[in-house]
């Protein structure tokens, strides 16, 4: 009887001992949540955050920074924007976002009078683009020089209709246009679009004169063909910021042309003097050989005299009044003073 009770109660001290420990268990998982979460659902609670206790054991059991949440909508809320859920919050941190630019950028945007939606900010920012510069920028327009220095080009030289190079050098005001961030072009494209008008303006100038003294025609006819489509941004001026009158393209052309026409005029020379040379010594070999055939006809003369007499178609009396005829020829020659006829 008596070692029943005796079990009967270490079986009840057992019971106490491991209902003492569950208790101080419990007790440290409530002191743990007290510690993590009473400060910030305080701090929510006093600020009309909305987030409770359940929303904060959410985002820990998904392995997200609560913390950073909840004092970002706090942020949210203390500057009047209260239509973004805790949930679009914990969306973007879970597509690997940056949440803390996108609730700066919001804030600025609803400070300064922009219709920004936190659905817009946080897909701008899912792109790769940094929405609160963005939102800076949108704000206070950006300054760009055309060219960019840093490509390694100083100017934009473009020819006007005279001849004249002129060297330009621009600087682009430009304004962030957020419903273009996503798609819209960057800045790369709106330098070349501004250096591309830039040089067709000096181009389509009838003298350089006229580009110098008011440059603004420049910017007109840049800023008349809507640079800025399909681009992120908006082009506020365009003012160029310094001119240059470079080397004298067309008469280094004309210079060069010239030169051309030269050097053609000199081979069509040489190859008419060519012509002529080979000419020459083709009628010189045609004289050459006229002269071999008089040569051989004159050799078949006293043959043909022989010939005669043997035949006695001519007398010798005939002959020598012949040979008489040729020195009084070759007399008259002398007189004459030609040489050649002389000696034939």
């Amino acid at each position: 009887m008596f070692g029943e009770i005796l079990a009967a109660s270490d079986s009840i001290n057992t019971v106490y001992l491991v209902g003492g420990v569950i208790g101080f268990i419990i007790f440290l998982l409530v002191a743990f949540f007290l510690l993590n979460f009473v400060g910030l659902w305080v701090q929510s609670f006093l600020t009309g955050a909305g987030i409770g206790f359940v929303d904060m054991l959410r985002m820990k059991l998904c392995g997200l920074d609560y913390t950073t949440i909840v004092k970002q909508k706090i942020a949210l809320v203390q500057a009047g924007v209260k239509d973004v859920t805790p949930q679009d919050m914990e969306a973007h941190a879970l597509s690997r976002g940056n949440l803390q630019k996108v609730v700066s950028a919001v804030i600025a945007a609803h400070k300064a009078k922009m219709d920004l939606k936190w659905s817009a900010a946080a897909a701008i920012d899912l792109a790769g683009r940094d929405v609160y510069e963005a939102v800076k920028r949108s704000v206070d327009p950006k300054v760009i020089d055309c060219p960019d220095p840093s490509k390694g080009k100083s100017t934009l030289d473009g020819v006007c209709r005279n001849g004249i190079q002129l060297r330009a050098r621009a600087r682009v005001t430009v304004r962030t246009k957020l419903d273009r961030l996503v798609g819209g072009a960057t800045e790369e494209t709106i330098i070349a679009r501004v250096g591309e008008g830039i040089v067709k303006a000096i181009g389509s100038a009838e003298h350089h004169t006229d580009v110098l003294a008011n440059p603004n025609l420049i910017s007109q006819a840049v800023l008349k063909n809507a640079l800025d489509s399909q681009t992120a941004f908006e082009i506020v001026s365009i003012d160029v910021a310094e001119i240059d009158v470079g080397v004298n393209v067309g008469a280094k052309l004309q210079e060069e042309q010239a030169g051309a026409d030269l050097r053609v005029a000199q081979a069509n020379a040489e190859k008419r003097r060519a012509l002529a040379v080979a000419l020459e010594q083709e009628m010189r070999a045609k004289t050459e050989e006229n002269r071999a055939q008089v040569i051989l006809a004159e050799a078949e003369v006293p043959k043909a005299i022989s010939q005669s007499i043997r035949e006695g178609k001519m007398g010798y009396m005939d002959y020598f009044q012949m040979k008489n005829l040729q020195s009084d020829t070759q007399m008259r020659n002398a007189i004459a003073g030609s040489p050649e006829r002389a000696s034939s």
